[in-house]
């Protein structure tokens, strides 16, 4: 089945078990092996009426899912050997200074030593002056508009607590803006379209649900859960009860904080912001994993990138589908283009091809990749490698060569090209760092039947780095330009063969070799 078809088949299908889960709610989570949670609602500034809708809604999940609930207001529940008993505690709602020192201590040691915590909602607004509260729950509320509709993006839709979703989501509720953006230390399962709704605060990149480990414990907040409906909502009460079987222990799911970039080489899954894209699985891929199931108009981003540097980007990537084109741009998703590249069908989704183009520099440290194309599942990317060094030769200043001439043309660089160019001649050039190579660009013109460009390693038989086809510009005096991506090689020669039809096939003005 074709990947688009499949897609689409997909996307059928989850509906129909949307639908078929509103009529039969219980999963198999039934089979868990019994245990307890504890829900705690204790509030020390703004009280939520739906608190006792969410804590209806867990007693519910709890009584079909094989778990008994305890619900409480008092926080001297928090000793070691009280928190002992249960799996996982849910933060309902909860806001201010809700705990004491001691309180505090013992719920840490409780998380740390393998406990589970599910904060809901305005859990955010909770033990501002406890840095542990902190990097437990993610981030701290900062503000928030009015209750309104907004879209939701399920960047994973492979945690139990998000599974059942589509990759967007509709719902109303009160949307909070954090202080701090907590994706550098979470994993993100689900974000905000800021437009979509008024009042985000947090420049394009809103996430709302999101869990982690700290130490053996596991951690789940979503900022869902303001509104008394939200807990009467299946698809809320399937993520919350996921949320509870994750921290719980119950069954696993992937809460690894996003892997930082380092160096010039980028996992194109490890994103720090996304528009649509979601995490695919390949095991061709480096590290298995893809930015996959990518659309017209889709995106990722990344940030502390330096930009005032670069030269250009290699980009790996499979395609099954109809390929398209990526656009790399500074800053945002309609920021200034540095460079774009086609990206081909490769024959499957576990074939990769490299594919090199040039970039400009910019003053902005976040890297936008803007996907374009018709129909859905253009391509999956792999990784991205930038490079940071050029190297340029022109075309005549060769160190040895076969059948070629020096060419006169004005608009050439210096006046002059390597020209004459018939098939199977070549021209080599020495003191190249082939080893870190990435790419080249090579400027041509011709008025004859154009050709091909083998670039090889050490001699005109040596190792294939790379070709390019080069074809027909309408004079011998207008020269274009084409990149292609480059294989390194430990060699510092590199040898230019030209193959085509007979006669003059083009003149090569120079070429430009990117280094990682």
């Amino acid at each position: 089945m074709p990947r688009s078809t499949a897609r689409n088949w997909f996307a059928a299908a989850t509906a129909g078990l949307l639908a078929a889960a509103t009529l039969n709610p219980v999963p198999a989570s039934a089979a868990d092996a019994p245990y307890k949670v504890l829900v705690f609602s204790k509030t020390a500034g703004f009280r939520h009426s739906s608190i006792p809708n969410g804590i209806a809604a867990v007693q519910s999940l709890g009584s079909t899912n094989n778990f008994t609930v305890t619900a409480t207001e008092d926080a001297a529940a928090f000793t070691a050997a009280n928190l002992a008993q249960y799996q996982t505690v849910v933060f309902m709602s909860t806001t201010g200074d809700v705990l004491n020192d001691a309180q505090q201590t013992a719920f840490e040691a409780y998380i740390r030593g393998g406990g589970g915590y599910v904060g809901v909602h305005a859990a955010a607004d909770t033990e501002y002056s406890w840095p542990f509260y902190g990097t437990l729950a993610g981030a701290w509320f900062a503000s928030h508009p009015a209750i309104q509709q907004a879209s939701v993006n399920v960047e994973d839709r492979s945690h139990p607590a998000t599974a059942h979703l589509g990759a967007t989501w509709t719902r109303t509720d009160e949307w909070y803006n954090y202080q701090t953006n907590p994706r550098a230390t979470a994993h993100v399962l689900a974000s905000l379209n800021e437009s979509s709704y008024s009042g985000g605060s947090m420049s394009g990149d809103h996430p709302i649900t999101w869990c982690k480990t700290i130490d053996s414990g596991r951690s789940f907040y979503t900022g869902f859960g303001h509104t008394e409906e939200s807990y009467a909502d299946t698809n809320f009460r399937n993520l919350l009860l996921g949320a509870i079987r994750y921290t719980a222990k119950r069954v696993d799911g992937d809460c690894a904080a996003p892997v930082q970039p380092s160096g010039s080489v980028y996992q194109a899954e490890a994103w720090s912001a996304t528009g649509g894209v979601q995490v695919a699985n390949h095991a061709a891929a480096v590290g298995g994993k893809t930015a996959g199931y990518i659309d017209n108009n889709d995106w990722i981003s990344f940030t502390g990138v330096n930009l005032s540097n670069v030269t250009g980007v290699s980009l790996r990537s499979s395609s099954a589908g109809a390929g398209g084109t990526v656009e790399l741009r500074a800053g945002s998703t309609t920021g200034t283009l540095l460079g774009s590249a086609a990206i081909a069908n490769t024959g499957s989704w576990e074939t990769f091809r490299d594919v090199f183009t040039p970039l400009s520099t910019n003053a902005s440290t976040s890297l936008f990749l803007v996907f374009r194309g018709t129909g859905s599942s253009l391509f999956d990317l792999d990784q991205l490698t930038l490079t940071r060094s050029a190297t340029t030769r022109q075309g005549e200043a060769w160190s040895s060569m076969s059948g070629l001439q020096v060419a006169g043309h004005a608009p050439a660089t210096g006046g002059q090209t390597a020209g004459f160019i018939d098939n199977n001649d070549w021209a080599a050039y020495t003191g190249l760092s082939l080893g870190t190579a990435a790419g080249v660009r090579v400027k041509w013109s011709s008025a004859g039947p154009g050709g091909t460009i083998e670039l090889r390693a050490g001699s005109a038989t040596g190792a294939l780095l790379g070709t390019l086809a080069v074809a027909n510009t309408g004079s011998w005096d207008t020269f274009r330009t084409a990149s292609v991506a480059l294989v390194p090689n430990a060699s510092t020669t590199l040898c230019l063969v030209f193959r085509g039809g007979s006669g003059s096939l083009f003149d090569v003005d120079e070429f430009t070799v990117f280094s990682a």
